[in-house]
């Protein structure tokens, strides 16, 4: 997981530095009025890769009869609208609530003992669509010709419309529940063309949430204490 998003990180930046080269190249400067504005809008379409951050439970570690619990990650796409008010003449207050499809996640189950019938090796997969309503401030360095770049961090409520956490399902291994609250900070690039700004944008989300749905009748579920959401997402927001 960590080698795929090294690469991506790498073609990122690969891609954001010939866009610097080119947008420094152009000696026309594009929409000053922008640093006047009091609010603008926008869209952001994105792609992000998300994981499980579990805590093993005082049942896991004095059993054996379940060996390891690994968490599996996924990518899904996010699309959204995206709101930015000025506040200061570097500091900005943004909300982006956004429709994130995919990104589902995996556990996977090696076991030291079994049930007749029962494979010694076990994956559930949690699918997940989630509509999350991140509130951001916004830090700007000064504009550069035609380039500007920004760090942001806040908070997040997140509600998953695929939550598995009412059901009664008997295939069910672990149950999530349908509501996150975490933090998020990243690093995003304004380049100013003539109609638009286009700002690509990385960002990390880090859940606070035990999202873990304890339930007692599971095998599986009893052998975690905690689980949290981790996120990495990157973005392109297109600015009016």
């Amino acid at each position: 997981m960590h080698d795929i998003l090294r690469k991506q990180i790498i073609l990122l930046l690969s891609v954001l530095l010939g866009i610097v080269f080119s947008a420094n190249a152009q000696k026309q400067l594009y929409r000053l009025q922008r640093e006047d504005q009091l609010y603008y809008f926008g869209i952001t379409l994105g792609y992000n890769s998300s994981y499980l951050h579990q805590v093993k439970s005082n049942t896991f570690l004095a059993s054996d009869s379940i060996l390891t619990a690994e968490p599996g990650s996924s990518g899904g796409i996010a699309m959204g609208l995206l709101a930015t008010a000025r506040l200061t003449d570097h500091f900005q207050l943004r909300v982006n609530p956004q429709l994130i499809i995919g990104g589902a996640k995996t556990i996977k189950y090696s076991l030291g003992s079994s049930r007749v019938g029962e494979g010694t090796n076990q994956v559930q997969t949690l699918p997940s669509t989630l509509i999350s309503f991140p509130l951001q401030i916004k830090f700007n360095s000064d504009r550069i010709g035609n380039f500007r770049t920004y760090l942001l961090g806040g908070i997040k409520y997140d509600i998953d419309l695929s939550s598995n956490a009412s059901t009664r399902n008997a295939e069910d291994l672990v149950k999530l529940k349908r509501n996150d609250f975490g933090l998020e900070a990243g690093i995003g690039f304004n380049f100013y063309l003539p109609f638009v700004t286009v700002s690509p944008e990385i960002k990390i989300s880090y859940g606070l949430s035990n999202i873990h749905q304890r339930d007692a009748a599971l095998k599986y579920s009893s052998a975690l204490d905690k689980i949290q959401s981790r996120m990495i997402v990157f973005s392109i927001h297109l600015e009016d």
